[in-house]
């Protein structure tokens, strides 16, 4: 095997003092020496990201190969894609990514028709706010389609100011509310005002600027903010997250409310005669409802780990009259959205996704012979799911590894295109190849991984290869377009993507199983997955890097500590790595029913059993490591990045030849969402060229 290229050796890090600082919990001494480097806003720490960063540019921008990687995703991250869509009247309203532009922008174009015809750009961002970093971070149109509402943001923080917009003009309303972020929004049917979810005044409820008592509130147009009255405030505790949908007459007000990551509580309310009625509470179910009709229709895992498909009367709305219009099966229940006429069921394999329809429950023949087959183009992932409220149709986006997100219309005769193909000079998508594989874990159980790789390209053990994942949230890695992993394969590398338990990938279960104390298996799947790789001749843990981001920063820097010699580079971006501390900080206390609580002694000892950050050891040779962080992260404060970025040098010092330990602080940069296309390309370059560098190709 060719020996891969190494990284230039960089400069020394810039001093990091380490206190002796040792504490005393339930019974556990844990060290932590580098606490101070917490505070983001403290100048000292500001000044030693920035020398952190500094040194580590001088690394990356000396890699030959940065400058070429750098366009290459800039041209692949300006193909044209649809991000998310929704339907208002006989509007299509559609966030798109590309075309030379720095951030998505929202347009509007007609739903109907036999072709579709070219948007009209409704919301610029950056031109609206005057901020390169402007971006839309939701909408949602009124019924009519007359209206949308859009949450806005700078900075990476997506703490989303809502605003209103007229379609017809583009013009702003003077409706303007803060703090709402990852709004739900439920029009009234006139489109006179809505029901939406926001979050309190700093300092007016305890810990309320840490993003924590969501509630429900109604805004009339024209009206004061600060008087919208609260519609929901009934939190089962302060983390609990509320969203809001309406019934297309406007009668029915339903509130779903989601306590921690495996229960979802359901209430309705009948605003004719102002009564709410409790749907389910207090059962550990994701159940996801809405009206359709004279009935509620939606999914649930109560009783079936893979979902169902289920229906119940407006006046009996509780589970004892749920009855199944799809029942569980092996086949993990994603979605069921209506049209006039028809329920769209999404349903996923193996993490690639599957689409059906059955007539509507209150119509003639409602459920009748059973959900038939929509014949999707490729396989891959559904990404956009919008039925239409007058039409039976709905609108589908599509994507998979090296297939750019893109839209098709769906009506009983099936599909048809409604967005154009990538430009082939820039993107032939018919040059690689998806490969779906199954490996067994530490225990047995069978994971799925995918590979995608150049057509021509025949992997063995020379090949660099990029192993990513996630494992947790009950998230699922199906196959979606990356540019980073389309240049990696152009290069001749394979990009691989584990489905890990703490996914939902197999159904709940499957989520279950990588929670809480069972959080380490999902360690051992991913370590799992690189020795699959390695045994079975694909690659060699000199060609192989680890990569993940947020939860899977989490996973990368575990697997690194746990097994240093696993792989020869790992990337990790804005990761958790204190496990200890980690809920004191932003919104983390919303992830404890996911990890644990570290106030509690039997939370903590699991915890402690693999916090990346406590059990990095001195004198350990570890793997070249590029950690990213953004300072103005709302998600996942920087202070992890930096406290193992500083742990992991410490532990270096007086290794011979370690290799290197980089940080890269982005300053006006969030958890990744939001960022301009230009900065996706040189932070896209930046690991890219970090990592080929290390395993190659070269």
């Amino acid at each position: 095997m060719d020996r891969p290229p190494r990284l230039p050796r960089p400069g020394p890090p810039p001093p990091t003092p380490a206190a002796d600082l040792v504490e005393v919990l339930h019974g556990h001494r844990v060290a932590d020496p580098h606490r101070w480097l917490e505070d983001g806003d403290d100048p000292e720490v500001r000044a030693w990201d920035d020398a952190q960063t500094d040194r580590t540019r001088a690394v990356l921008d000396a890699l030959p190969g940065r400058p070429a990687l750098r366009d290459r995703l800039r041209a692949l991250l300006d193909v044209p894609v649809v991000l998310a869509a929704a339907l208002g009247g006989e509007a299509l309203l559609t966030l798109e990514r590309g075309g030379g532009r720095d951030q998505a922008v929202l347009t509007v174009a007609a739903a109907t028709g036999d072709r579709p015809t070219p948007g009209r750009v409704l919301v610029d961002p950056v031109a609206l706010l005057g901020d390169p970093t402007a971006a839309i971070d939701w909408f949602h149109p009124s019924p009519d389609g007359a209206l949308v509402a859009v949450g806005l943001s700078t900075g990476g923080d997506e703490l989303s100011t809502l605003r209103v917009v007229e379609v017809a003009s583009g013009a702003l309303l003077p409706d303007t509310i803060p703090r709402t972020r990852a709004a739900a929004v439920a029009w009234r049917a006139d489109g006179s005002g809505f029901a939406y979810t926001r979050y309190p005044e700093p300092g007016t409820v305890p810990d309320a600027e840490l993003g924590y008592h969501r509630h429900v509130r109604h805004h009339d147009l024209g009206t004061a903010p600060a008087d919208d009255p609260v519609v929901w405030d009934a939190l089962p505790d302060p983390t609990a997250w509320p969203d809001v949908r309406t019934s297309d007459d406007d009668r029915w007000l339903l509130v779903h409310v989601s306590v921690g990551w495996d229960r979802t509580d359901v209430h309705l309310h009948d605003r004719e005669h102002g009564t709410w009625r409790t749907v389910i509470e207090g059962v550990d179910a994701l159940t996801d409802l809405r009206v359709v009709g004279d009935r509620l229709v939606g999914t649930t895992t109560l009783d079936a780990p893979t979902g169902r498909v289920v229906a119940a009367p407006l006046d009996r709305p509780g589970p004892s009259a749920w009855e199944d219009l799809v029942p569980a099966s092996d086949a993990v229940v994603e979605a069921v959205v209506p049209t006039a006429d028809s329920l769209l069921v999404l349903t996923s394999q193996r993490a690639v996704s599957h689409l059906a329809w059955l007539p509507r429950p209150d119509r003639d023949g409602g459920g009748a012979g059973g959900p038939r087959e929509v014949a999707l183009p490729t396989e891959g992932t559904v990404t956009v799911l919008r039925g239409a409220r007058h039409r039976d149709q709905a609108f589908v986006g599509l994507t998979s590894f090296a297939l750019p997100p893109t839209l098709l219309r769906w009506d009983r005769s099936g599909l048809t295109p409604w967005a154009p193909p990538p430009p082939a000079d820039v993107l032939d998508p018919g040059r690689f190849v998806v490969d779906r594989h199954t490996y067994p874990s530490t225990d047995g159980a069978e994971v799925t991984l995918f590979t995608l790789r150049r057509a021509d390209v025949d992997p063995g053990p020379d090949t660099p290869t990029v192993l990513t994942g996630y494992g947790g949230f009950g998230v699922t890695m199906s196959p979606a377009y990356s540019a980073d992993a389309t240049a990696h394969a152009e290069a001749g590398g394979v990009w691989a993507v584990a489905c890990l338990r703490g996914g939902a990938e197999e159904g709940e279960a499957w989520h279950r199983a990588g929670q809480r104390a069972r959080k380490p298996q999902v360690f051992a799947d991913m370590e799992a997955a690189a020795d699959w790789l390695v045994v079975e001749g694909r690659t060699h843990p000199e060609r192989l890097a680890l990569r993940g981001g947020s939860n899977g920063g989490l996973l990368v820097t575990a697997v690194l500590t746990r097994r240093p010699e696993l792989a020869a580079a790992v990337h990790a971006a804005v990761p958790l790595c204190d496990m200890v501390r980690f809920p004191l900080f932003r919104i983390a206390r919303l992830w404890v029913p996911e990890y644990g609580d570290p106030d509690r002694p039997e939370d903590l000892a699991w915890l402690l059993s693999y916090s990346p950050y406590h059990h990095v050891v001195d004198g350990a040779r570890y793997p070249a490591v590029l950690l990213t962080t953004g300072a103005d992260d709302s998600r996942v404060d920087p202070l992890h990045a930096r406290k193992m970025a500083a742990r992991l040098q410490a532990a270096g010092e007086g290794v011979p030849d370690a290799a290197p330990v980089l940080l890269r602080v982005e300053r006006d940069a969030g958890h990744g969402q939001g960022k301009p296309a230009s900065r996706r390309a040189e932070e896209g370059a930046d690991v890219l060229a970090f990592l080929h560098a290390a395993i190659g190709p070269g």
